[in-house]
């Protein structure tokens, strides 16, 4: 009897040294910022500057920005949301900014004028633009940008007719999964970490401009907090691997809340 009890105690450890080395390998790869990248921006390219099928009797949707926006497509399609809609995609590098490039001269920074003379061709998104009944603004946001906003959205020549929703900026803050290699389920899903209040700081002028379009604050909708945010899911999942950007998982948790809690659940 006495070998049975320490043989299942034996049992019991290993199994538990087995679990939590899983969980450390899962952790480990769900922060492998290469893998991730790769991830973030594969669906939204595949439809970047794309026509839509006339054939296709759906909807149009425009979805315009970042690799915010790569996010924001992402958390569609882990959720297979939007599925009555044909989606189409506009690329615009961070550093250029969702604006027209003779507005973001002055705001561009030196090194990068040159780059986003050639990159920002959100002068090329008119024609599609026209076509699309919803179009969805996702960045980054600067606060010169923000500001910018309307301006942009009547130099597109947006219709009163057509849906303009413009997602604000979220930011997990810094992430360093080594720190959390050694914590238990029910302490990662209590983890918070301090988030980067510049880029928050840009939701405040979105939202002023909202009589434009119909604003998501996505930071109040993830986190709950201007200044916290929790970086794993109930499952233990690792929501962002850079502080900005979402894991598979990260993106079916974070898509999930925004379209329970905002106005994107009634598209």
């Amino acid at each position: 009897m006495k070998k049975l009890v320490i043989l299942a105690v034996l049992l019991s450890l290993m199994t538990t040294s087995f679990s939590v080395q899983a969980h450390r390998e899962a952790l480990l790869k769900s922060a492998n910022v290469a893998a991730n990248g790769a991830y973030t921006r594969k669906a939204f390219l595949e439809l970047n500057k794309q026509a839509f099928d006339v054939q296709d009797s759906r909807r149009k949707l425009l979805i315009i920005g970042d690799s915010h926006a790569q996010d924001f497509l992402n958390a569609v399609n882990e959720n297979n949301y939007l599925t009555h809609y044909q989606i189409r995609t506009h690329y615009i590098p961070t550093r250029c900014q969702v604006v027209f490039e003779a507005q973001a001269r002055t705001h561009i920074e030196a090194k990068d004028r040159a780059f986003c003379q050639q990159a920002n061709e959100l002068d090329l998104a008119k024609p599609i633009v026209a076509e699309a009944d919803v179009i969805i603004l996702v960045a980054r946001w600067r606060d010169w940008s923000a500001k910018l906003l309307p301006s942009t959205l009547q130099q597109l020549a947006v219709k009163p007719q057509q849906k303009v929703i413009v997602l604000g900026t979220k930011d997990f803050g810094k992430v360093n999964v080594r720190q959390y290699l050694s914590s238990t389920l029910k302490e990662l899903v209590k983890l918070t970490n301090k988030v980067d209040p510049v880029p928050i700081a840009t939701n405040d002028p979105l939202s002023q401009g909202a009589k434009h379009y119909t604003f998501v604050n996505q930071q109040s909708i993830i986190c709950g907090s201007t200044t916290t945010c929790r970086l794993f899911t109930e499952q233990g999942e690792l929501i962002s691997y850079d502080g900005g950007h979402l894991t598979p998982a990260g993106a079916k948790w974070v898509g999930q809340r925004l379209f329970t809690n905002s106005p994107l659940g009634q598209l």
